[in-house]
């Protein structure tokens, strides 16, 4: 479920065009060339210096497969986004210049590619899914008052987006766009944004006139990506203290976090729960976040509560 834009130094080998024999050059491989099935969209370097590229190639009925790998051996492909047959070519360069900008999505990385992904149309099961009811006719509001909603967005390619977009409550402000999961994080919670969505793009599946590959490809991201809301992480935890069956202190020191005073004492520690739980700031930031990995779920779960992690997951 990763910082430099498309990056527009790449340049990949071009094919000799001379007839004459060179008799000491070695031969290169296939893969090193670029091929009509293989079209560079950017490169970067991850956290550890390596150098990575961003490429689109074709897939099932139709449709591009954008790929993260590794420059030099190619290895290590993640699936950044499958678009469908209808999208209009130039949105597998917009989905790779969105990616390359988007710090999160790359540092969660992209799941692994499969031979399936190769087979099969994009999509089709979770389209085809079941999709929850969505109740109520109200707009859908976050703390502050800011309401969301799809919407169509010109983003300058031949036909609209359809993009989740935030209004600012009591300001006649044009619609800001952004993500479903950055609109996940504004309400904290999963549904009815999940099920707008599966139906937005369910209607918008056989048609050509409006784009939906960043938020199909925001849609894949989500589902996938191993950070999860906390809020019932955060609710568990407030509601053990508030019955004083433990404190903050003694969950964090079940968790292994530790701290320890000038004469050695012992005592958990708070600071990192109250952060993991979105009641304090991460470092450099001026807002709690309200997402935490699912494997320290876990652990604050078992260990710090002694309950199953699933009565906590999102």
């Amino acid at each position: 479920m990763t910082r430099a834009s498309a990056s527009a130094s790449y340049r990949p080998g071009t094919r000799r065009t001379s007839t004459v024999p060179v008799r000491q050059e070695r031969p290169r491989r296939r893969s090193d060339r670029p091929s009509r099935e293989q079209l560079p969209l950017g490169s970067y370097a991850n956290e550890r210096g390596s150098l990575r590229e961003v490429i689109a190639c074709p897939g099932a009925a139709g449709s591009t497969l954008v790929i993260d790998r590794d420059r030099r051996t190619h290895g290590d492909a993640r699936l950044v986004a499958h678009l469908a047959a209808d999208e209009p070519a130039e949105n597998a360069a917009l989905t790779c210049a969105r990616y390359l900008e988007d710090t999160a999505a790359r540092a969660c990385r992209c799941r692994l590619l499969t031979a399936e992904d190769t087979l099969v149309a994009p999509f089709a099961d979770q389209l085809e899914a079941p999709v929850l009811p969505v109740t109520g006719d109200g707009p859908l509001l976050d703390p502050r008052g800011c309401s969301y909603s799809l919407e169509l967005v010109a983003t300058g390619m031949s036909i609209p987006e359809l993009r989740w977009c935030r209004r600012a409550h009591g300001r006649a402000l044009a619609p800001e766009p952004l993500s479903l999961r950055e609109a996940i994080a504004a309400v904290e919670s999963y549904e009815p944004l999940r099920a707008l969505t599966l139906r937005a793009l369910a209607a918008n599946q056989d048609g050509g006139e409006v784009s939906t590959a960043v938020l199909r490809a925001e849609l894949l991201r989500m589902q996938q990506s191993p950070i999860v809301l906390n809020r019932r992480l955060r609710a568990a935890v407030l509601a053990v203290v508030a019955r004083q069956e433990s404190s903050m202190s003694e969950i964090a020191l079940r968790c292994g976090r530790v701290k320890r005073d000038r004469k050695g004492n012992e005592s958990g520690e708070t600071s990192w729960l109250a952060r993991r739980i979105g009641l304090l700031p991460e470092g450099g930031h001026d807002a709690p976040t309200p997402w935490i990995h699912s494997d320290v779920l876990g652990l604050i779960a078992r260990r710090g509560l002694g309950i199953s992690p699933r009565e906590v997951e999102p």
